[in-house]
């Protein structure tokens, strides 16, 4: 029986139901609540601070409001490191004369909404890939739920510092700021990477799965590296998909299929072929007029080969399987 046998039996197991999608939509709305929360105490701090002004031009006169001013502004923090100090007092005075003086008294409730306003601009952005941060957290969850289980150790590895770090009794919300993890199982050492450009297919792929040590493995420290020395020590190559609109479903699909037939290209050029999987959210959507084709694709490319694995993020059992999949090759 082939891996994805035990948690597919048919092409209705890879839709999505109305009822993930709810759930999935409400998830996207808490985590935007969660980011936005540092925005919404930092608007409260420059209210407090601007209350202390009786008119807006005293404003510059009050310390440690600065960067709340050039936001208020309309300047976002990639903006300021292109501009010269004249640029940002203009900005400021700009922000004062046009808007915050015509305000009148209301001038500190008016420097707080134009504040929102740049952080909204921020928050927005960082919610546009939230869908994939989500879904890797979950997928995250389930091997580290998997190796546990299986009395196996593992290292996991820091997205900021990159440092690896073993495994605790408590690693509640360690997925959270994890990028890779390194175990070591009867068949050899192990090593997932998230998010790591591949010399040899020349992008980012989403995950990765190698059969060396984390030290050992050149691929993490440069993507510059001779591709001939990756190619023989990679296991696995997948696309993660967590979008959860339905009307993104077949894009998602049809962005995840190129790169894995990019992934295969590139690895039978020079005579590997390691296996190849897909996991998403909005897979495939019932009411759909596409649902059906999308997930018979799928379904076609599992049965004859050209996918070793895939699942639905939205069902438990199929994450679940995947997992102990990735964990076992």
């Amino acid at each position: 029986m082939c891996s994805y046998q035990n948690h597919l039996q048919s092409i209705d197991d890879l839709i999505t139901t109305y009822e993930a999608i709810r759930a999935g939509f409400v998830a996207l709305a808490l985590e935007k609540n969660r980011r936005a929360t540092p925005f919404v105490a930092e608007a409260r701090a420059l209210k407090e601070a601007a209350s202390q002004a009786e008119s807006p031009i005293e404003l510059l006169k009050i310390k440690g409001i600065e960067m709340g001013l050039l936001t208020a502004a309309g300047l976002s923090d990639k903006s300021l490191a292109h501009l010269m100090p004249e640029d940002k007092v203009e900005a400021v005075n700009g922000l004062i004369k046009n808007f915050l003086e015509p305000a009148g008294a209301n001038f500190p409730e008016e420097l707080v909404f134009r504040f929102l306003l740049t952080r909204g601009d921020t928050l927005g952005g960082s919610m546009r890939n939230v869908g994939g941060v989500l879904a890797q957290r979950k997928l995250t969850r389930a091997i580290l739920s998997t190796l546990t289980i299986a009395g196996t150790r593992y290292h996991w590895q820091h997205s900021k510092s990159k440092k690896w770090i073993a495994m605790t009794n408590n690693d509640s919300e360690i997925e959270l700021s994890l990028r890779g993890i390194s175990w070591e199982s009867e068949i050899g050492n192990r090593t997932l990477i998230y998010n790591l450009t591949v010399p040899l297919v020349r992008s980012n792929v989403d995950l990765c799965l190698f059969n060396l040590a984390p030290a050992e493995l050149v691929a993490n420290k440069s993507s510059t590296i001779e591709p001939s020395v990756v190619a023989p020590y990679v296991i696995a190559l997948g696309e993660l998909k967590g979008g959860i609109d339905p009307a993104g479903a077949d894009e998602h699909w049809k962005t995840a299929q190129a790169a894995l037939n990019r992934i295969r290209e590139a690895f039978s050029r020079v005579g590997h072929s390691p296996l190849t999987f897909f996991v998403g959210s909005a897979m495939s959507t019932t009411g759909y007029a596409y649902a059906r084709r999308m997930a018979g694709e799928i379904w076609n490319q599992l049965e004859n080969g050209t996918l070793s694995n895939a699942a639905n993020l939205n069902r438990e059992n199929q994450v679940a399987s995947i997992s102990r999949w990735l964990c076992s090759l």
